[in-house]
């Protein structure tokens, strides 16, 4: 039986190819097949949550502890705390904000046609040969703003007395628990060559599609892709958590998990679950560190991986440092 057809089929096929050298194509067929796509991510969540709990239930009952002895001062005091309501509703206009104008659509619709005029006069900034980086680039600087330079000063405003570098931008404690990095990476790592196999990934990785065209472009693109990642993380990992941890304890770090997973849609299948373990497992180890750090090289390391893998399967690594043009 021809293995690409797995796909296409009905019912579940009688017969299935038995080769040893058929066997990562059979995986890749059996985790197309719809039904079994569909269904595959929740024995697998169910199988790494016991792990998951075991090795950060001391910080997670350390976090609600903290949260019930906060919350029964508030009771005694007859005050409230608003952070809650002010945290979500920022995140709620923010993550708007970026679907609509922060993407590479609002790009092509209305900053292409002013930088191709700008261009046209400057030559110095290669705007033709470029032109794909630029919206990453917009991309990239729209992620900044939103996730950073508004949420961060506005919070200051409205919370003088919360202290912004206690929201995951401390060094003190990463190189404590930087041994937990080499741990998310032995689990992530096996995780990416299954998500590898599916048919969709070789399409998809990198982003930018002239990463190929030169080593200076692969590590142009790689730079703005670690600049949405930082902003990333200290939006998700440092100050939502940061800015929930004392009312919800642990709970803080599934709230956030919700809309993280979120921003995955439109990206292969697997990988929109894995980013609910990852959203889980990344919150659990900021709250561990008091740090974003271990959390973004994760992130940096899983990214630069799957750019390469990508490109290495489809015979496409860059062979010169710089192309002209």
């Amino acid at each position: 039986m021809d293995v690409s057809g797995f796909a296409a089929l009905g019912p579940w096929p009688l017969e299935l190819p038995v080769h040893p050298l058929a066997e990562v194509s059979l995986i890749s067929a059996i985790l197309s097949y719809a039904p079994v796509k569909l269904l595959f991510p929740v024995p697998i969540l169910a199988a790494i949550a016991p792990p998951i709990w075991w090795f950060f239930r001391p910080t997670w009952r350390e976090l609600d502890t903290e949260a019930a002895s906060y919350r029964s001062s508030l009771v005694a005091s007859g005050e409230a705390d608003y952070r809650p309501a002010a945290c979500f509703v920022i995140a709620a206009m923010v993550l708007t904000m970026q679907e609509y104008f922060g993407g590479r659509p609002f790009f092509d619709e209305v900053l292409r046609t002013p930088l191709r005029e700008f261009g046209e006069h400057h030559h110095w900034l290669k705007v033709q040969k470029y032109e794909e980086l630029l919206s990453f680039a917009w991309w990239s600087i729209a992620r900044l703003l939103g996730y950073v330079l508004i949420p961060l000063p506005l919070w200051k405003i409205l919370f003088p007395k919360d202290s912004l570098i206690d929201m995951g931008l401390r060094l003190r404690g990463f190189f404590q628990h930087f041994w937990v990095y080499g741990l998310c990476l032995g689990i992530v790592l096996p995780v990416m060559l299954l998500v590898s196999t599916q048919p969709d990934f070789g399409t998809y990785y990198p982003f930018y599609k002239q990463s190929s065209r030169s080593w200076c472009d692969f590590m142009m693109w790689e730079a703005l892709y670690w600049l949405q990642f930082f902003s990333l993380e200290l939006f998700f990992r440092g100050w939502m958590v940061g800015a929930l941890r004392r009312t919800m304890g642990s709970g803080a770090i599934f709230a956030m998990a919700v809309p993280y997973c979120m921003i995955h849609y439109g990206k292969p299948y697997f990988e929109a679950h894995g980013a609910i373990v990852a959203g889980v497992v990344l919150g659990s180890l900021s709250m561990r560190t008091r740090s974003i750090y271990a959390g973004f090289l994760v992130h940096i390391t899983v990214a630069v991986g799957m750019d390469l893998l990508s490109l290495y399967k489809r015979a496409a690594l860059p062979v010169t440092f710089w192309a002209p043009g």
